[in-house]
Order: C-alpha cells, then sequence, then structure tokens
C-alpha cells in the first residue's frame, strides 16, 4: 500500500489486528502476540506448550464472555458464566465460533440430520410433496409424539359460556421405542435375587442396599411383606415391586413417593448418557439391560403413517439411510416449481457434507457414535454456507482423523471462510496445514512449565528457516525401515461384515507392529473394534473421552495417588486418608478443590484461589507432615519427569509409584503435573493418559486409535520408539492410524478402501510399507510413497 492509499484509508479499516499483550492463562507467561485478521493463522508447538491456552482460553474465551455480556441480565442467568481471562489487553477482536472436537451429544434422538438441520428440511419436503399427505413437517419428525385431547373451555363473547374443543397434534414418534429406534429389556436376575426377601438385602440394584434410603423405601412401603421371599411373592405384589405406578407413601414419618423398580431405573439409570455413568452403576446397567431393535419401526424411529408417504417411491427414513452422496443424487433428481428454493438450501448442505469428506455418513447415524474429528466436521457445515463475515473461526486439530487425501480437502474449506473475509485461528501439528498459513505462531520452547512463551511469529518460511523444534522438524520425513520383524502368528479375521465392511476376510500378524489405513470412512474402525472384541488379552485405547471431574487429576486416574497416599502415611505415622484432598484431609473452605467458585446472580460467576489454603487444597496440619522434606501439595505440584526422579531413591523411594510414572513418562506425557485437572487436558494427552494406565495390564494384543492425534512432529519419534518397545516386549500391537510417519515404521500394512462408506469396506493392499509404496496402487500408497520420497 502506497503512502497515499494509507493517507486515504478510513478510520475503520486500521484495525486489521487482533492484539493480545500480557496473557497468562494456564502455562503463558506474559504472551504478546498481534494476530492478522482476515488471514489464516496457524498456531503450533510441542503439546503443553500453551496453545489452546492462548487461542481457546484467551481469545475465544473473552470474545464468547463480551458477546454474552450485551444481553439482558435474564438471558445471562440461563448462559454459562464465564470468567475473564487474565490478560493485561486484548483489543480487536470479532466474535469468535469455536469448531471444536467436543463430542456431539450422545441422545439417541440426536443424529447427524437433527444436529445440521437437514432434517427440517426433508420434513418440509416430505410435508409438501409425499403421497399420501399425512399432515405438516411435524408429522415426519421421530422426536414429536401424536397428540389427541378434548375438553371444554370458557369463552366471553359477551356472555360467557363452555365450548367443547378437542386438540390434535399429528407427530411422527413411534410409540413404542418413544423415537429412539431401540428398545430396552431388563433381565429381571440382574436386579433382585428372588431367593432372598427384601429385608434379607434382595435387591442387587447399586444404591439400593437394605440401610440405604431406596431399600428402607421399599421395605417400608407396605405393598408387600419385607420378610418373604420375591420367590414367593404372589402376582399383584411381583407387579407392585417391579412396575407400580408414582404413589403417595408415607415411611417412617416422612411423606414420599413410591414407584415400581422398573420405571424408577428407566428415569435414574437409562434416560442418561450411558458414559456419564459412574462407573459401577455402567456395569449394572450393561448386565441388566439389552437393547434391541425396535420391532415395530425397525429402528427408522418414525410410526407407521410417516413411514407410508413416499416421494418417488421412497419414505423419509429410506432417505435418512441412505449414504448422503446418494441423497444429494436423490435430491437433484426431484424437479418441482413449488420448492425449488428448498431443494436448492438441501444439496448446498448435501454437497458441503461431500465436500468436507463425510459424504459416507447417512442422516439417521447417532451423532454420539462420531468420532472427535467427524463430530468437528459436522460443526462445520454449519458454517460453511453461513452468511457471516469478519467473523473469528477457531478450530482445534481439524486434521484428526484424516487421512493424508483428506487433508487438502480440509485445507481448501479452511482457505474458503478466510476468502470470505473472516479471520481463521487453527491449532495445528500437521505440516500440510502449517504450509498454507499467512501467519504462524508457534509456541514452547517445552510444554508445561518450561513452554508458555512464543518461540516464532511470521511467515511458513522463517519457520523453516528458523531454530524452534517446529521449525527443525518441520520437513522431518521418516525412512521406510530396512527390516521389518517376522509375525510369530495371525489373529484371523473371517466375514467381518459390522457397518460398511463386506465380508471381509483378512490375518493380522501377531508379534509385530501392524498399521491398519484407508481414507476416513472405509472402514478401520469397523474392521479392528468391531473384529478384536476388546476381552481377554485384548488392551484397547481408543478417542472416547475421559470421564473425569475437575477434581481428577493425572494421579487419581492413574491409581498413582494410592502408593504416594501410603509412602507419606507411613513415614509420618498417620492415616492413609489424610493426603486425599477428596477425604479427610481437605481444606474446610474449598472442600478440596483449591478454588471457590462464586455464583454472582446476574454477573459471570468467578474462581478465586482459596485463601484459607492457598490452593493447595489440603489443611494446614495436614501440609506439615513431610516425605523426603516435601509435603502433599509440593508433590502434587511436580511434574511427571520431577516426581520420577523424587520417588526414586532415598527416604522417598517408592516402587509402586515410580512403575506408574514411567509409563506416564514413556508415553509422552512427561511435562503435566500431578494434580493438573483432567478437565485442562488436550485429547491427545487424555488418549496418552489412558495409553500409560493400561500398559499396566496383562495384555498380549494393543489396539490403538490414532494415537498420533495431537502430537507434535518432535513427539511422533518418541511415539514410534514406545510401540517398537511394546512390540519388543512381546506384544502385538495394531494401530488404526492416518500419519505416514506411523505407516513408514510398521512392519504390516493393511489398506482399506478403496473410498469412504459403500465405496469403501474392503482390503485394497495387504504387505510391508516398501511393497505398499512400490505398488503405488492405493491412495496411500500414492501419499506413503509421496512422503519418503520414492
Amino acid at each position: 500500500m502506497t503512502k497515499a492509499n494509507r493517507a486515504d484509508e478510513h478510520a475503520a479499516d486500521s484495525h486489521d489486528m487482533i492484539r493480545v499483550h500480557g496473557a497468562r492463562v494456564n502455562n503463558l507467561k506474559d504472551v504478546d502476540v498481534e494476530i492478522p485478521k482476515r488471514r489464516l493463522t496457524v498456531f503450533t508447538g510441542v503439546s503443553g506448550s500453551g496453545k489452546s491456552s492462548l487461542v481457546f482460553g484467551t481469545i475465544a474465551a473473552e470474545s464468547q464472555r463480551l458477546i454474552n455480556e450485551t444481553y439482558s441480565a435474564f438471558v445471562q442467568g440461563f448462559m454459562p458464566t464465564l470468567a475473564r481471562p487474565e490478560v493485561d489487553v486484548l483489543d480487536g477482536l470479532t466474535t469468535a465460533i469455536t469448531v471444536d472436537q467436543q463430542r456431539l451429544g450422545a441422545d439417541p434422538r440426536s443424529t447427524v440430520g437433527t444436529v445440521t438441520d437437514t432434517n427440517a428440511m426433508l420434513r418440509i419436503l416430505f410435508s409438501r410433496l409425499a403421497e399420501p399427505h399425512i399432515g405438516p413437517p411435524g408429522a415426519y419428525a421421530f422426536n414429536v409424539a401424536s397428540v389427541q385431547a378434548s375438553g371444554a373451555i370458557t369463552v366471553d363473547k359477551g356472555a360467557r359460556r363452555a365450548e367443547k374443543v378437542t386438540f390434535s397434534r399429528s407427530g411422527g414418534m413411534c410409540p413404542r421405542c418413544e423415537g429412539r429406534g431401540a428398545v430396552t429389556d431388563i433381565d429381571l436376575t440382574q436386579l433382585y435375587d428372588d431367593s432372598k426377601s427384601l429385608r434379607e438385602g434382595a435387591l442387587t440394584i447399586p444404591g439400593y442396599s437394605v440401610d440405604g434410603w431406596y431399600g428402607r423405601i421399599y421395605t417400608g412401603c407396605g405393598f408387600f411383606d419385607p420378610d418373604k421371599p420375591i420367590a414367593r411373592f404372589t402376582k399383584r405384589e411381583l407387579h407392585d415391586l417391579l412396575h407400580k405406578e408414582p404413589t403417595k407413601i408415607k415411611v417412617e414419618g416422612i411423606n414420599l413417593t413410591y414407584e415400581g423398580l422398573i420405571p424408577k431405573i428407566q428415569k435414574s439409570f437409562l434416560s442418561k448418557d450411558v458414559d456419564a455413568l459412574q462407573p459401577h452403576v455402567r456395569a449394572f446397567v450393561e448386565r441388566a439391560v439389552t437393547f434391541t431393535v425396535c420391532p415395530d419401526c425397525a429402528g427408522t424411529r418414525l410410526n407407521e403413517g410417516a413411514r407410508s408417504s413416499k416421494i418417488a417411491g421412497k419414505s423419509i427414513a429410506d432417505v435418512c439411510a441412505m449414504q448422503i452422496t446418494d441423497l444429494a443424487e436423490w435430491v437433484r433428481g426431484i424437479e418441482d416449481a413449488s420448492v425449488a428454493p428448498l431443494l436448492t438450501a438441501l444439496g448446498h448442505t448435501l454437497d458441503s457434507f461431500v465436500e468436507i469428506g463425510l459424504g459416507y455418513l447417512s442422516l439417521d447415524r447417532p451423532s454420539g457414535t462420531l468420532s472427535g474429528g467427524e463430530a468437528q466436521r459436522v460443526k462445520m457445515i454449519r458454517h460453511l454456507g453461513s452468511s457471516l463475515t469478519d467473523v473469528t473461526y477457531v478450530f482445534d486439530e481439524p486434521t484428526t482423523g484424516l487421512h493424508p487425501h483428506d487433508i487438502q480437502r480440509m485445507n481448501n474449506l479452511l482457505l474458503r471462510l478466510r476468502d470470505k473475509g473472516n479471520t481463521v485461528l487453527v491449532v495445528e501439528h500437521k505440516p500440510e496445514t502449517i504450509a498454507i498459513a499467512d501467519h504462524v505462531v508457534d509456541l514452547g520452547p517445552g510444554a508445561g512449565s518450561a513452554g508458555g512463551a512464543v518461540c516464532y511469529e511470521g511467515d511458513v518460511a522463517g519457520l523453516r528457516a528458523g531454530d524452534t523444534v517446529t521449525g527443525r522438524h518441520f520437513d522431518d520425513r521418516a525412512r521406510l525401515k530396512d527390516g521389518v520383524r517376522s509375525p510369530s502368528g495371525a489373529l484371523e479375521i473371517r466375514g467381518a461384515d459390522a457397518n460398511n465392511l463386506r465380508d471381509v476376510d483378512v490375518d493380522i500378524p501377531l508379534g509385530v507392529l501392524t498399521v491398519v489405513t484407508g481414507v476416513a470412512g472405509s472402514g478401520k474402525s469397523s474392521l479392528v473394534h468391531g473384529s478384536i472384541p476388546a476381552g481377554e488379552g485384548v488392551v484397547s485405547v481408543d478417542q472416547s473421552p475421559i470421564r473425569g471431574s475437575r477434581r481428577s487429576n493425572p494421579a487419581t486416574y492413574t491409581g498413582l495417588l494410592d502408593p504416594i497416599r501410603k509412602a507419606f502415611a507411613k513415614a509420618n505415622g498417620v492415616k492413609p486418608a489424610l493426603f486425599s484432598a477428596n477425604s479427610e484431609g481437605a481444606c474446610p473452605t474449598c472442600n478440596g478443590i483449591g478454588v471457590v467458585y462464586t455464583d454472582l446472580g446476574m454477573m459471570a460467576g468467578v474462581a478465586t484461589i482459596c485463601e484459607e489454603c492457598e490452593g493447595k487444597r489440603f489443611q494446614a496440619a495436614v501440609l506439615e507432615h513431610r516425605l523426603g522434606g516435601r509435603d502433599i501439595s509440593e508433590v502434587l505440584a511436580m511434574s511427571v519427569a520431577e516426581a520420577l526422579e523424587f520417588f526414586a531413591d532415598g527416604e522417598a523411594r517408592t516402587p509402586a509409584a515410580h512403575r506408574v510414572l514411567t509409563r506416564l513418562n514413556d508415553v509422552g506425557l512427561g511435562y503435566l503435573t500431578l494434580g493438573q485437572p483432567l478437565t485442562t487436558l488436550s485429547g491427545g494427552e487424555r488418549q496418552r493418559l489412558k495409553l500409560a494406565t493400561h500398559m499396566a495390564e496383562k495384555g498380549g494384543i494393543y489396539v490403538l486409535d490414532e494415537p498420533t492425534a495431537g502430537l507434535h512432529l518432535a513427539d511422533v519419534e518418541q511415539l514410534l520408539g514406545l510401540l517398537d518397545r511394546l512390540v519388543e516386549s512381546g506384544k502385538s500391537v495394531i494401530v488404526v492410524e492416518h500419519h505416514q510417519a506411523v505407516m513408514a515404521h510398521a512392519d504390516w500394512i493393511i489398506d482399506l478402501g478403496p473410498g469412504a462408506g459403500h465405496d469403501g469396506g474392503r482390503v485394497v493392499f495387504e504387505g510391508t510399507p516398501a511393497d505398499l509404496v512400490a505398488a503405488g496402487s492405493t491412495l496411500t500408497g500414492q501419499h506413503l510413497a509421496e512422503y519418503v520420497g520414492a
């Protein structure tokens, strides 16, 4: 821009930077950055260097907080309260839209079609064109029930009089399964032991012990004799125990509502997401409840009326079950001027699915079954057709779960969002995506307390030439191994047909490192998780999230805290419970959380460090007890690497703790502090934490699902070393992976494809990486050949 042009520039056009000064969220050390607007900026750096703290915890969080403050106090009362991030100056912000990898809700009525509004468009289409006509769009919705009611209402038309009215609403919900597609059958033998009486503890449901509150309700309700074995109950008594509708009763002088066991279990356990239940309750539900396809609707969730109404011979259930690539073709075949704008919008949304690499999904796929990467791409669909411009889109590793072939498509989408005049901020490790950035911010130099500083800011060429960890590893390329290991046997899979697999027969070699690869949606997870049951001798580490509250941390999750507490107790002659922040030793003011959460009503709530324990979580008396010169709060503040040294020898020598710490260090989590809340860990860190925990199990076969997710280029080498150590110790390692470095390092590759959905599901190659590169007959082979420079 020339000087003359700059003089003519309007004042409003001069705000072309997002300026961050003095950011101190989590491990950030007074970070100052200037991010150009309407450009694509990639944030990179080793895992734990502070990328998410800067992008999500500072920029996106403050943008969201400022937007929330524009709503009325009444509306704010229904919104999550956000604390102001620790930062001195943050200006130039625009509205931030976060597209993260949080999985979509696991409610059975939530599907790919409902979360992207595609179902809503199809319902309108069917309500206009389908034959026979059954009603408005709601008549095709599986989450709208049919209702009929009649009664009298008082009408005042000069004189008051009662008029009889009837009300009806046509919904598409299957009445038997209530729109879930599956019905539950409860195994009564898992609810009670019929040889015992209630007073003898016949009920075997978690929380229903004789002394517990529910036990007292069932023994004192008066509907049956609590001293009679259940096997001798009359039909009436058994019905009252299992199915009785809510009834008011009085037990021990307290007014209560009694309800049969089955409706009670359905409300308290079955209406919730199974994964969110406590482990012992989840185990009970998995034992006692079987989920079978609803016999009335055959799993379509829709009633007979909705299934009978068709366009060109297809019902709404049929089209929702189609693969999206086929559905897009079907929609293009409908020609009707009365719904032309709707068909255009629907076609555009379906094309977005295909463009983003999700054409293999169907609209009736439950949203809870999508992987983190798929969920993120489904969320993107809403934004691709958006008319908004000049907003900030924030992405968390959008290439997760993508084959190299699909990464190019994702890059094009990011560039398209930028070219519409938006600021695009991407947290990413893959060099293919870093390469398209207009601006790069590299954080580090290390992880945890060794990170949190900006090591480089500028263009990609400067990063490549620079001396940062990312710059040095940017052009790293793994070589094909000179020799591969010989298998010790084979795991035979015959006739695998889960999801899109087509009667796949394959032998997975044992005693070596096997990589299962293929484009997204080709059937990798279906083959590995569907055909190798996690059970005796099989350790499966998938990408499902770790359930943990802000009280959970790596020390509690891995069981590391138990030997540490015992060591402290033994050294000081006191009870181990004193050294738990969830038990006797907890600070009474903050209940062992370390911070006090204050709800300020209509304003944003705040979290302040507890004044009594100064964030240490323990009572002052507990901190007087020491082990090796350190108190328990100082030990929990150590990183894994420091604790490894501390518990190795001397007074604090604790072999049981040292073993767990060694495993955590081996999976690349040496920088994590033992007391860091699990809620602050990234997806990749959580998976490696699970891997470290499972490494203690006696398993012969390890199944890993994309272990490179969230790993920096420099950490991939360490992961390969860990996989090698597992194989050399006599284990068989099967990895579902897209990363070319892992493929190149494999002893055996099984490539699925050739495409996704019904274009995939077949084995297109089995052999060594060198053979795959030499053949070059598959997409994976071509990308791997390019990667290793063959």
